[in-house]
């Protein structure tokens, strides 16, 4: 056995071995990410003929041209209605993101700090949401927060108040959801940086006179950014570009662009134009991205030296 494991270990960090475990995610992205986003950016520079998108390379008595069309680019940073509805995504989604990382930190700290044999548990309840329909379960909060909804109606019995409260449709409703519904994809990537923490660090913490609370902010936090960034990227990047939240509980003050890229590709017909919309929302989410290796990279230089 430990022959056989000593061979897969060489065959795994040998040249071969490590072009392999590079190579695979590399092409998964390439053909699942890349290939798709330049098929679409090459939509959003087309012009459109009926349903025929026309060439970008033109071949015509031996010349050969190239037309690229930037008007709807153009049209994008003047016209208001997409200005204000990437704000809106991004004001939305970093509210989301602020919130759930306020609900999750207790909660995985929590889990973290409980008796390792409690912890599959706690973590089985917080994947459990997955094991319904998304969809169902965003619908189910209409059926919560609506005039005539099951909120509404016990606080109308218990005398809280003398009318329905308006909670469907409005901001509050739409943060209310996309919490809901991303509030795991915060917790797990905190538990797993918290529960790796060594406790000793606290102790001495403690030992050299430092409060619980000093030895929290100074040694907990400082420790868990790595989680606290990966799960602020996992909550927010999807935010940004959500659509069936807006759609099922947001209303005309929560205008965001999933909403906006879903007319512009099947209402307006304007593929070109959706397509624009989709690669500026994708160069939007890129940038966390970008700013997250660099902080990553930057880590991993100070630890090693």
């Amino acid at each position: 056995m430990r022959q056989l494991l000593s061979s897969l270990h060489d065959r795994v960090t040998g040249p071969w071995g490590r072009k392999v475990v590079i190579g695979v995610p590399l092409v998964f992205l390439l053909v699942f990410f890349l290939l798709p986003f330049l098929v679409v950016m090459k939509i959003s520079v087309s012009d459109m003929e009926n349903v025929v998108f026309k060439d970008l390379l033109v071949w015509s008595d031996g010349v050969l041209q190239l037309r690229i069309k930037l008007a709807n680019y153009l049209f994008i940073g003047e016209d208001e209605l997409y200005l204000s509805a990437y704000l809106s995504s991004l004001k939305f989604a970093a509210v989301t993101t602020v919130l759930c990382l306020i609900i999750a930190y207790p909660f995985a700290y929590f889990m973290a700090r409980s008796p390792a044999d409690k912890r599959p548990a706690l973590l089985m309840l917080v994947m459990l949401p997955f094991w319904t329909s998304f969809l169902l379960r965003v619908y189910a909060w209409k059926m919560l927060l609506a005039d005539n909804g099951v909120f509404n109606n016990l606080a109308l019995m218990a005398g809280m108040v003398d009318e329905p409260v308006k909670m469907m449709n409005t901001p509050f409703s739409l943060v209310l959801g996309m919490v809901y519904t991303y509030l795991p994809f915060m917790i797990l990537p905190l538990y797993a940086n918290l529960v790796k923490m060594d406790l000793r660090l606290l102790e001495a913490a403690l030992d050299l006179g430092a409060t619980p609370w000093q030895a929290f902010w100074r040694i907990t936090v400082p420790l868990s950014k790595s989680g606290i960034i990966a799960g602020a990227l996992l909550v927010f990047i999807p935010c940004v570009g959500e659509f069936v939240i807006p759609e099922l509980l947001g209303g005309p003050q929560t205008l965001m662009i999933g909403r906006v890229l879903w007319d512009e590709f099947f209402s307006n017909n304007d593929w070109p134009m959706a397509a624009s919309v989709a690669v500026v929302m994708v160069l939007l989410i890129i940038v966390p991205i970008a700013l997250f290796n660099k902080y990553q990279a930057e880590n991993s230089a100070g630890a090693r030296a």
